[in-house]
């Protein structure tokens, strides 16, 4: 258990946050808020992990001498030593148990943002681990989905969808006991700027080629046949292909863009565990060369289904010597 009356110095020794950063993290976050919002621990423990994400994106970032937490190691903290969540320690496992299977319940919205062509979409990796999904994120309390939506998409990738989202246009799965929304935003340009406005949230922000995403085969379901860890992703694929068989897209193909996925936002100092698969970086549209010739595989080969990875990689490779 931490002591309440730690000095700040003994808090700066051992990384911890000092009292006074404690109790201006649950003044701020926890007792200045609405009465209804203090009206269930879910709710408490949602101002928590409000006050969480601050200490590590502000705290910790403007101080190194801080300790990192786990959101339960930061709860724990802070119910142990600000007085108004004190009397509910002897219960703070079962509260947070009760927090975390909630969570799961808790509908999630976001967004497909697909090319002018149809053929590429916005994939976004976590912080943390190798994962891609699209962005999408938790709804607030009494928030539409497509209020949601607009939030996370425009919080993960700084793109605004507002003008583009249409209410009905939308593929929807459940997750166990967990709604997932996803708008179709069709016919973004591709020279489009992303960039997250949080911060540690999002390390990568790429176009991805959706005949890529495809599982392998039907043993391998939450990995595209480039790699690619796809758990969030392989769900809707089939439905988003349906949809785009039956929309015009409003460009033809373009076969002067990379077959590899296209890289538009990467954090400078993104954690270890990034996937293995190489991604060209490219921040703007590329110029098109009115000399040149496409002397690449064509779109009916590069839209075979089994492995052409390695097949196209090599030919990349002579083409480009």
């Amino acid at each position: 258990m931490f002591n309440h009356h730690r000095s700040s110095s003994a808090s700066s020794k051992n990384g911890l946050p000092p009292q006074e950063l404690l109790d201006d993290l649950c003044s701020r976050f926890v007792l200045n808020v609405p009465k209804e919002d203090l009206e269930s621990f879910e709710r408490i423990l949602f101002l928590v992990e409000n006050a969480h994400w601050f200490y590590e994106d502000n705290s910790v970032e403007n101080n190194p001498s801080l300790k990192s937490l786990s959101l339960k190691e930061f709860t724990s903290l802070l119910f142990n030593t600000c007085d108004v969540l004190k009397p509910y320690v002897a219960h703070i496992d079962d509260i947070f148990k009760d927090f975390t299977s909630y969570k799961v319940r808790v509908p999630v919205t976001g967004a497909i943002i697909l090319d002018e062509t149809y053929e590429r979409c916005i994939l976004v990796k976590g912080w943390k681990g190798s994962s891609w999904s699209f962005p999408r994120g938790k709804k607030s309390k009494d928030e539409e989905d497509h209020a949601c939506a607009i939030r996370e998409v425009m919080e993960e990738t700084g793109f605004d969808v507002s003008k583009l989202l249409n209410k009905d246009e939308y593929l929807e799965i459940i997750f166990g006991q967990q709604r997932v929304r996803l708008y179709i935003i069709a016919g973004v340009k591709d020279d489009t700027a992303f960039a997250p406005l949080t911060k540690k949230e999002i390390s990568e922000i790429a176009w991805h080629r959706l005949d890529e995403l495809q599982p392998a085969s039907g043993d391998v379901i939450s990995r595209g046949i480039t790699g690619l860890k796809l758990y969030m992703v392989s769900p809707f694929l089939a439905s988003l292909k349906s949809w785009i068989s039956s929309h015009q897209p409003p460009m033809a193909p373009r076969l002067d863009l990379p077959l590899k996925g296209i890289c538009m936002w990467k954090a400078k100092n993104s954690p270890i565990g990034s996937s293995s698969v190489l991604i060209d970086s490219q921040p703007t549209k590329p110029e098109p060369d009115s000399h040149s010739i496409d002397v690449g595989p064509g779109r009916s080969f590069r839209n075979f289904k089994f492995d052409t990875a390695p097949i196209l990689q090599a030919m990349e490779a002579a083409f480009s010597s």
